[in-house]
Order: C-alpha cells, then sequence, then structure tokens
C-alpha cells in the first residue's frame, strides 16, 4: 500500500476539455482530411491520364504502386496541418507522429521501388530476346529484393530509436561494444554471406531466372532467386530449394546459359555385327520428316567398342530445351523398333560357343 500510495496520480480535471474545442478540432480535422483526400484523387486523375499514352505509360506500375501509401501521406499531412490549428489534437498527435511518419515514408519508398521495377521489367520485355530479358529480370528481382530489405530494416529502426525502452537498451549494448561486436558478427555471418552472394550472383549471372539447371543430379527450371536461396521447378512438380552460396561453392550445370538451343544425344549399345551403314541412314531418314528437328546438326558416330557390344551415339539438335528431350524419346523409341524389324542381329545377345565347351568337358 505504501508504494502505490507513493505515485503520483494525475490530476484528472486537467484533462477536462471543453465540448466546443472537440467540435471545433474535430471539423477542422474533417475539412483537412476531405481537402487531401479530394487533392490526392484529383492528383493522380492527372497523373493517370498523362501516362495512358506515349512513353510516359511505362511509369503506369510506379503510380499505381504508391497510390495507396500516397493517400495515406496526404491524410498524415492533414492530420499535422490540422494539429498545428487545434491544440486538443496536438498532444496526441505528437505522440504518434514519430511513430506513423517513419512507417508511412518506408511504405512509400518501398511501393516505388517495386512499381519501379515491375515497370522496368515490363519495358524490357518489349525491346530485349527472351534470353536477354532472363538476365535483366534476374538482375531486377535481386536488387528490388535487397533495397526492400533494407527500406524495411532502416523503417523499422527509425520507429525503434522514438521508443524510449529500446534506445536505452541500445545505449548499454554499445557499452560493452566490444563483446556486442563478436557476437553481432559471428551470427550474422551467415546472413551477411547470403546478402553478398545475392548480390553477386546479380553481378556475374551463373544462373538466371528461367534457366534449365541439373543441380545435385537434380534437372529443372529456375522459377525465383532469393537473396537466401534459389527455388528450382522439378519437371515431376517437385521444387529443390538450393541455398544461394551453394551455385559459387560447387559446380553444376546449365543448359540454358547461352540460348535454349541444346544438342541431345541418345546411345544405342549393339552387338559388334551391327551394320552400322544402314543403321545411321534410318535414324537421318527420320529426323528430316520430324518437326522437332531444327536442322542444325545430327551424327550417328561409333565412340566405343568392346569384345561383346558397340557404342553408337545419336546426336540431334532442338529449338528448344523441351523439344530435344521429346525428339530423344522419340528417336529411342523408332530406333529399337527399327533394329527388331529390319536388323535384329544388331541387338545385343550373349553368345555361347558350344563347341568349345564341349571340347573342354570331353
Amino acid at each position: 500500500m505504501s508504494i502505490l500510495a507513493s505515485i503520483p496520480l494525475p490530476d484528472l480535471r486537467s484533462w477536462a476539455v471543453p465540448v466546443e474545442d472537440i467540435a471545433i478540432a474535430a471539423a477542422i480535422l474533417g475539412v483537412c482530411v476531405i481537402v487531401a483526400v479530394a487533392a490526392h484523387r484529383l492528383a493522380f486523375g492527372i497523373i493517370r491520364k498523362a501516362t495512358a499514352h506515349g512513353p510516359a505509360r511505362h511509369g503506369q506500375p510506379v503510380v499505381e504502386a504508391i497510390r495507396a501509401p500516397a493517400l495515406w501521406l496526404a491524410v498524415t499531412i492533414a492530420i499535422s496541418a490540422a494539429a498545428e490549428r487545434a491544440e486538443v489534437i496536438r498532444p496526441a498527435w505528437d505522440a504518434l507522429s514519430d511513430f506513423v511518419a517513419p512507417i508511412i515514408l518506408g511504405w512509400l519508398v518501398l511501393a516505388f521501388v517495386t512499381g519501379w521495377a515491375t515497370a522496368h521489367e515490363r519495358r524490357m520485355e518489349r525491346r530485349l530476346d527472351p534470353i536477354h530479358m532472363r538476365s535483366r529480370k534476374t538482375r531486377i528481382e535481386i536488387f528490388r529484393r535487397t533495397a526492400s530489405s533494407l527500406i524495411i530494416v532502416i523503417t523499422i529502426a527509425l520507429v525503434l530509436v522514438n521508443i524510449p525502452g529500446v534506445r536505452q537498451v541500445g545505449v548499454t549494448l554499445m557499452a560493452s561494444a566490444g563483446l556486442a561486436a563478436l557476437a553481432i558478427g559471428a551470427a550474422a555471418q551467415p546472413a551477411l554471406k547470403s546478402l553478398i552472394a545475392g548480390i553477386q550472383m546479380a553481378l556475374t549471372e551463373p544462373i538466371r531466372i528461367g534457366d534449365m539447371v541439373v543441380v545435385d543430379g537434380v534437372t529443372g527450371r529456375v522459377e525465383e532467386i532469393r537473396m537466401t536461396f534459389v527455388m528450382i521447378r522439378a519437371w515431376d512438380e517437385r521444387v529443390l530449394v538450393v541455398p544461394t552460396g551453394k551455385f559459387f561453392e560447387e559446380s553444376f550445370e546449365n543448359w540454358s546459359r547461352s540460348a535454349d538451343r541444346l544438342t541431345g544425344v541418345v546411345m544405342l549399345h549393339l552387338d559388334p555385327i551391327a551394320d552400322v551403314a544402314p543403321i545411321r541412314q534410318a535414324f537421318l531418314d527420320f529426323l528430316k520428316d520430324h518437326p522437332l528437328w531444327d536442322e542444325r546438326d545430327a551424327a550417328a558416330l561409333v565412340t566405343d567398342a568392346y569384345p561383346e557390344s558397340i557404342a553408337l551415339r545419336l546426336s540431334m539438335t532442338g529449338a528448344t530445351i523441351g523439344d530435344v528431350w521429346d525428339l530423344r524419346c522419340a528417336v529411342r523409341e523408332y530406333m529399337l523398333q527399327w533394329l527388331r524389324e529390319n536388323q535384329p542381329v544388331a541387338l545385343i545377345r550373349h553368345r555361347l560357343e558350344v563347341e568349345a565347351a564341349n571340347e573342354r568337358g570331353g
């Protein structure tokens, strides 16, 4: 009871505000907010018409992105103007403005970055070919995520600085800067490593969004590149999540680094008695009539020979990676059928020398 008695209680009588002052403050606040909303609608209506045609239309994504935060910024400015003229509003607004202003400004900058990235990406789609577009899209996406992360961190920091308790904690931590720096450095090492790897990914571009890659034996398309990991969609709808740093520490295959065109290979292991020339001609005749072959290259070469088999490599090209895959499957099926029907002796069989075995047995 003694502790409670020692706490000074506020004088509630000092809080009493005349009804007339409240009504006047509400009227001023309402007029300021209505004027701000009307000015916002008028300004964005003019901007929309100005960006509807011509080169300015590329700025439409930016306008749409900042429209909502700009409205709240206008309302915030209206409340500040009302607080300057109404003493009733000023104490509450002074307490809230230190938190509201950084949040709205951070939201506005974040929306601008997002809109700029979208506008730049759309503009590049009309000017660049698919390969260069994937390169530009990857850079835009990585830098957008990096900028967004920095904006969010700075906004949160500006809000926390205005909290007395948190500010006092920061002062206390700075007093032990030596141990704190070591702890923060050790804890932030993975995050900093991922951040540096993400920036390096944007500059060097070992992979890009849309590339076909092989990582840990899994083949798939790069679907998303983040600062800390990369999403790869496999052919069977699985998603492989790979840390960004892995692409700089270990080797991997990129099948579409410079173009989607690819050379596919089908290996046929045949009996040494096989007549290769008719098999090669059947393969080439099949390719001539197949729509997926892009006519760049085709060859049938004996790449190796063993005592009981030979390796015949059938190579073919296609316009896209998907076309090459389908073409390989079609060639493999056709050649097996052709061999069964036209040259069955070319199929591998295990021979048994009966006479020599009988002589050894006798």
